[in-house]
């Protein structure tokens, strides 16, 4: 009897207990800046309330691949919080996530209703409900990414009736990982990133000139040769030497079969469609090294380290064993990748050799071609026919398009917009890819903050912009666009690390132009929904870029009133950028952003992007210099190219100084021709140094000057040598900005003319370019 009353008394305690947590829990109401969904859901109605998630929250399910799917969530629960979610078949009365099916939604789209008891995922298919449950988890906070427990957090998320479909059906991104090679778990890590974005294509670069990446049995020199290089990490990409096909090479890797079957599998558990490129007929020098016969004139090659330009070492469109070859080759993959698409390549071909190949010569007589373009339309036409037959389509770069494209084939365009213009006013399908706002190997930030890229400039507003439909297409065209891609080039990209960094954030701001409707897109509502997905990155451990936070600066000048106007701004606007001026400290005290600022005499600017009191991201700093020669008339005895014009006339006295971009606008240069110029002090001064500032930039032709020359007169006619410094050639890989300062005793002058001698011949035997940004005068 009396355990019967303790029993009662402890049933008690236990209902009150609850009854008082249910009492003190506030009920949490949301509202729509505190959603943070990236890419934008179509329709989101928000509702008052929220539903939160506990140990007791159970997943309803019909079937293994349901659960499957759910374990998405229920693993980052367990990672997170510890709580091992459970799995039911029936719906109870509350606290659960359920999954319906309804086959009338269109691929990918899915539906979610988030109720103070219940969540429930419509889709027609398991992507609807991938992607019905990456919506789920960037309502929850970002935590909830954690591989470690966490604590403290509710784990709430907002009422909610979201309505979600892709605007394209194509959402891609090309990795390369032949020019650097990049192993499975990585590949993995990436597929992750793509599916939380909700894109769900992943095109493997698998050959270049400097790796063949993939095992195919039939041919083991592929990889026991192809895949393979001789090491010159330690230079760069286009200094690396021509290697023997004799020297063994140490640096690579390939993919087997194997793991690349397992690749696919965890890409289909993520709606991530695996897309393999073999390229042809060009971008095959690694190939070629293993197999000699492949080429026209079987001359023995090693596979590059580096810079293979222009691309002459190419297939033979002449002899069948080549596509003996191919067809064996495209074999072993097709029954490796179960995708809808094969791509090919067949860009930045030089058909040198066919020109001269008597095999190719023979083929183009006998199918009646007259030009070597017609004939590589022929190559690519019958690889199309093989892959046809083996219930596949073919993509390629726009270069296809060149002597006639193949009758099913699907266009890259990547050389702007131009091929997708082409191809979809010929009926056939196109994905945009252009250089301009798709190529994540560009610089995302200024160059002199960010690690090496190939060049070009495409931030993460940039890439917001992108429209895979172009205006001037009509409605019939505009519909044989599939979508878009991003494309990471890895000659400049040698670590995993690096790779991350120029895929992240900006795969953000695609995915949201490519699934989002068009008319929701809003620059300033994503850039107050990527600093959530920032956490999110943190939590992964992905290695994202922060280049958007970096505080950039335009400056005009007016020259006739001697003074510069700075603006200064990042990415995200309205934010809270604050800067000091000369010697102060650049901490919560600094002074806020908020007009440009006047500088009239030689000052230095830091500035930074604050959040919560302080700075984020690296120091701008900028050093402007009022010297004597400031808005003075220039004479240029030799005038500056017409490609490089700098500011114009007084470009080199406008105290505004170059960057490491080389076409910044800043520079003005000079082609295998000295620069001799002559300025004008309007009146006689006491100076004592001259500083011409120079640009060493030898990959594209850029060198120092050889020597620097300072002459002064009084008359403008006759003048006398104060000092002349001799500047020894030096080669580098290296882009750096150099002053050069010529001190003399002081001396009293009004014409004050600068000689900068040129290389005049690079070390490879072109042409050399000399860039001046300005001549300062003290």
């Amino acid at each position: 009897m009396r355990i019967n009353n303790i029993e009662k008394i402890v049933t008690v305690i236990v209902t009150l207990f609850i009854a008082l947590s249910c009492i003190n829990r506030v009920e949490k109401n949301f509202t729509e800046k505190d959603i943070h969904i990236i890419p934008k859901p179509a329709e989101l109605m928000l509702e008052k309330g929220s539903f939160e998630f506990t140990r007791e929250t159970h997943f309803v399910v019909s079937n293994d691949s349901q659960k499957e799917l759910a374990n998405i969530l229920v693993n980052k629960f367990k990672n997170a919080v510890g709580w091992d979610l459970k799995f039911l078949e029936k719906t109870t009365s509350n606290n659960f996530i359920a999954f319906h099916t309804n086959d009338n939604l269109i691929e990918d789209a899915y539906e979610l209703e988030v109720t103070k008891n219940s969540v429930t995922i419509t889709a027609g298919s398991n992507s609807g409900f991938i992607y019905g449950l990456e919506t789920i988890s960037q309502l929850l906070p970002p935590s909830i990414e954690s591989k470690e427990l966490v604590s403290e957090v509710d784990w709430v998320i907002p009422t909610v009736q979201i309505k979600d479909a892709p605007r394209f059906k194509y959402r891609g991104l090309m990795l390369d990982i032949s020019r650097h090679f990049f192993n499975k778990e990585y590949i993995k890590k990436t597929i992750d990133g793509l599916a939380m974005h909700k894109m769900n294509v992943l095109h493997l670069h698998l050959v270049d000139d400097q790796g063949w990446r993939i095992e195919i049995k039939k041919y083991p020199k592929l990889t026991e040769v192809g895949a393979w290089r001789v090491d010159q990490e330690d230079k760069h990409w286009i200094d690396r030497r021509t290697v023997s096909p004799e020297e063994k090479g140490t640096y690579g890797g390939f993919l087997t079969q194997d793991e690349l079957k397992e690749i696919v599998k965890y890409a289909q558990s993520k709606n991530v469609e695996i897309i393999p490129e073999i390229e042809m007929p060009a971008h095959v020098t690694c190939a070629i090294a293993a197999y000699p016969f492949l080429s026209c004139f079987e001359k023995p090659v090693g596979v590059p380290s580096g810079s293979v330009w222009p691309i002459t070492d190419i297939y033979c469109a002449g002899k069948e064993t080549t596509f003996e070859f191919l067809e064996n080759v495209l074999a072993e993959v097709i029954d490796i990748f179960p995708s809808k698409y094969i791509h090919i390549g067949g860009d930045e071909a030089t058909k040198t050799n066919w020109k001269t190949c008597p095999h190719c010569q023979k083929r183009m007589k006998n199918e009646g071609l007259t030009e070597v373009e017609e004939l590589q339309s022929y190559f690519v036409k019958r690889i199309e026919k093989f892959i046809n037959l083996n219930g596949k389509k073919l993509i390629g770069w726009d270069e296809i398009l060149e002597g006639g494209l193949a009758p099913e084939a699907t266009v890259m365009s990547w050389r702007g917009v131009k091929g997708g213009l082409e191809a979809a006013a010929q009926g056939h399908d196109v994905i945009m890819t252009p250089g301009t706002h798709c190529y994540f190997d560009h610089y995302q930030g200024p160059q002199e903050e960010e690690p090496l890229a190939i060049g070009g400039f495409t931030p993460l507003s940039k890439v917001y912009q992108f429209d895979p439909v172009v205006e001037s297409m009509t409605s019939e065209e505009a519909a044989h666009v599939l979508g878009g891609q991003a494309n990471l080039w890895s000659e400049y990209i040698p670590t995993e690390s690096h790779s991350e960094y120029m895929i992240f954030p900006r795969l953000a701001a695609l995915s949201e132009t490519l699934w989002s409707p068009k008319s929701l897109r809003n620059w300033d509502d994503f850039t107050n929904r990527i600093h959530t997905m920032f956490e999110r990155y943190t939590y992964q451990g992905r290695n994202y870029a922060k280049s958007s936070f970096l505080v950039t600066a335009n400056t005009t000048v007016d020259l006739n009133n001697k003074k510069l106007s700075l603006t200064l701004q990042n990415e995200f606007p309205l934010s809270d950028v604050r800067y000091i001026l000369n010697n102060g400290n650049l901490n919560k005290n600094a002074i806020r952003y908020t007009v440009p600022l006047e500088i009239n005499e030689s000052t230095i600017v830091k500035a930074s992007l604050f959040e919560n009191d302080k700075p984020v991201g690296n120091v701008f700093e900028d050093t402007i210099i009022f010297h004597k020669a400031l808005a003075h008339p220039v004479k240029y005895i030799n005038s500056y190219h017409e490609k490089y014009i700098g500011a114009g006339a007084y470009g080199l006295v406008n105290a505004l100084r170059g960057t490491k971009n080389f076409r910044d606008g800043q520079w003005q240069g000079w082609l295998n021709n000295d620069m001799e110029v002559v300025i004008d002090l309007e009146k006689k001064e006491l100076i004592h140094q001259v500083t011409v500032g120079a640009l060493d930039h030898q990959r594209p032709d850029i060198y120092l000057p050889t020597s620097i020359e300072v002459l002064v007169s009084n008359d403008g006619v006759n003048f006398t040598q104060v000092k002349k410094i001799n500047i020894p050639f030096a080669k580098s890989d290296q882009l750096k900005l150099q002053n050069f300062n010529i001190k003399f005793d002081e001396l009293e002058t009004q014409f004050v003319k600068v000689i900068a001698t040129c290389l005049k011949e690079t070390p490879k035997g072109g042409g050399a370019w000399l860039f001046i940004d300005e001549i300062l005068v003290e």
